[in-house]
């Protein structure tokens, strides 16, 4: 198993991005437009830290792992046989890959597939 994308929604992505750089000495970029306009760093395994504000009024701050996996719609195929509700079906992020998210046991899960090789 491994995350490819953790992603901390949070109302205060400054302080938050501030103390990860102080923490574990990574530098953030810029807010990416493509992923909800989350500043992001790279992981030591190669995945990706994001942290972002709410897109909405109703969205709660949350913490959520976005598990890597080879296909992202038996996963969520899968997910949902185990008793999961898809909170997001699968959607493509150009340049980024495809993402879905479940809700199984009240928490909050991602799976993410990475970009085809064109």
């Amino acid at each position: 198993m491994k995350i490819r994308y953790l992603e901390i929604v949070t109302p205060d992505v400054d302080a938050t991005c501030a103390s990860q750089e102080q923490l574990h000495g990574v530098i953030f970029s810029a807010p990416d437009p493509g992923l909800g306009n989350a500043r992001t760093a790279p992981l030591p395994d190669g995945g990706t830290i994001g942290v972002r504000a709410p897109m909405h009024e109703a969205e709660a701050p949350v913490v959520r792992p976005y598990w890597l996996v080879a296909d992202v719609v038996a996963a969520v195929a899968d997910a949902e046989a185990a008793g999961a509700m898809i909170a997001h079906p699968p959607m493509e992020i150009p340049g980024h890959g495809t993402f879905a998210i479940y809700i199984l046991g009240g928490i909050q899960h991602g799976l993410w597939q990475d970009p085809l090789p064109v």
